[in-house]
């Protein structure tokens, strides 16, 4: 009796070992098939930089553990093609949806461009002012202000100085987007959005109510990824 009851219990035990060896192997395979699963993303063939237009020719596809692609990481180039990187896209990163904007979005909200901190603020120029309608989005310029002299019997020359250098250039008139990366026709436009520090913004609109302001500028810059001139 003893010996049949032994035989019973290595008999059950031998049945769980096995179900138990199954379901092991079972979960073993299925994460060995997880972490063999890709997917295919777009990624940058070439270096993509900030406000860069990008093409088909920029781009190319890679295969990657489905487990290691984000969400916001694109299948087609279709995706792509067209918009403007809003950073610096290395060589063979996933180009990303939150890192792209298209042309319109770019000329529609010059809110987007502003970094924390700063804000932006329009001053009035006409063609001298604004070196001769010459000035494009993402320009620096030096703002100069000089004081009206309203006393006409006072003939002391007028003093001209430079309230803030190298403000960042938002938009002129309405056109946000660069040269490279607008297909908008030229317009002569009589005002300028520069970034500004709260403090520099209310110190040239109080210079505009009392004299005149005119911009000067500086060699165009190249912006990193934070959207600052290096």
């Amino acid at each position: 009796m003893r010996s049949k009851f032994i035989l019973m219990l290595s008999l059950l035990m031998g049945i769980v070992t096995t179900l138990l060896f199954y379901q092991y192997m079972k979960q073993l395979n299925a994460e060995k098939a997880d972490t063999t699963r890709t997917v295919e993303v777009v990624v940058a063939k070439d270096k993509i930089e900030k406000n860069e237009r990008i093409t088909t020719e920029k781009l190319e596809m890679m295969k990657m553990p489905e487990k290691l692609v984000l969400p916001q990481s694109l299948k087609s180039f279709n995706d792509a093609d067209g918009k403007i990187a809003t950073s610096v896209i290395e060589k063979g990163e996933p180009v990303l949806t939150h890192r792209l904007v298209s042309e319109k979005e770019e000329r529609v909200y010059v809110s987007r461009k502003v970094r924390e901190g700063f804000r932006a603020a329009s001053v009035g120029v006409n063609i001298n002012q604004s070196v001769s309608n010459l000035i494009e989005p993402e320009d620096e310029v030096d703002v100069v202000y000089t004081k009206e002299n309203k006393d006409k019997s006072n003939q002391s020359p007028p003093n001209s100085i430079i309230l803030i250098q190298k403000a960042r250039v938002l938009a002129v008139g309405r056109k946000m987007g660069t040269p490279e990366n607008s297909k908008e026709p030229y317009v002569e436009y009589t005002s300028v959005t520069l970034e500004l520090k709260p403090d520099d913004a209310v110190t040239i609109i109080n210079a505009s109510e009392q004299g005149k302001i005119q911009l000067i500028l500086y060699q165009r810059p190249k912006m990193d990824e934070d959207n600052k001139p290096n």
